[in-house]
């Protein structure tokens, strides 16, 4: 290897690459199970020769033993990973603004397989799950998650500490947030399953002999998905939004105290 690189080049390059490649592993859009694994990895390389030249003079020197090395890679590979995963949680968002959607429109029985998550779900749950991938390309947010990766080595420096503890308090407050923004997307949607079922049992007080369910199942359902479609222009507008003001914090400048 000695007329190529380095025993110090090619560690340097492998400890990016296990980083890289686990936070590639995890992105949204990037990460997902229909990619194939030979396209994620062959990404993960490029990217990590691109920024070797970059980040490597912040990488630790080689270690003398091969638990060194091991110890080291892991802590990177686990780094990688806890940044993906803050990342992708945020999307879910778009799941539970879909699931509410479905729920106040009759449609939770609307199964279809959701190629983000590998597993049946809702039908407006998996649309706006995709359409969301969509936007991070289509706003070129994913040059964010670059940017992201460059200064994830300023916040986060092989030579400091793992801070688990930032970690996890950044963790539950994505979660945390993710909840309350697919609670606020689906705000309209909820605000008329309110009034319309409020209307419909007075309708049932006042003419107990009328079929209500028989009428307000098909209005719900056309009222309500014409009310979500209204919507989601802002919907989209608002997921995008909150999604750069997470992704800018692994940008250089940012923070994740």
């Amino acid at each position: 290897m000695d007329p190529y690189a380095t025993a110090d080049q090619v560690w340097a390059g492998g400890l990016i690459f296990a980083r890289i490649g686990a936070i590639l592993l995890s992105l949204p859009g990037i990460g997902e199970s229909y990619v194939p694994p030979r396209i994620r990895l062959s990404l993960a390389l490029v990217v990590s020769l691109a920024l070797w030249p970059i980040v490597s003079p912040s990488l630790p020197a080689l270690p003398e033993t091969i638990g060194g090395m091991v110890g080291w890679i892991i802590r990177e590979v686990v780094t990688g990973l806890m940044i993906g995963a803050i990342l992708r949680a945020f999307t879910g968002a778009l799941a539970t603004a879909g699931e509410i959607v479905s729920l106040q429109t009759t449609l939770s029985f609307a199964q279809t397989a959701n190629p983000l998550q590998a597993q049946p779900g809702a039908t407006i749950s998996a649309f706006l799950m995709i359409l969301g991938t969509v936007l991070v390309f289509a706003t070129n947010t994913h040059h964010l998650f670059i940017a992201g990766l460059v200064g994830s080595y300023e916040l986060i420096a092989p030579a400091r500490p793992l801070i688990m503890a930032d970690f996890t308090e950044l963790a539950i407050r994505t979660i945390a947030d993710s909840f309350m923004l697919g609670v606020q997307l689906a705000a309209p949607v909820i605000v008329f399953a309110l009034i319309f079922n409020l209307a419909s049992g007075l309708v049932a007080r006042v003419m107990p002999q009328f079929q209500v369910f028989f009428a307000a199942a098909p209005l719900s359902v056309i009222l309500g998905l014409s009310i979500f479609a209204l919507s989601l222009g802002v919907m989209g507008t608002v997921f995008i939004d909150r999604y750069r003001a997470l992704a800018r914090l692994f940008v250089p400048g940012g923070s994740i105290g």
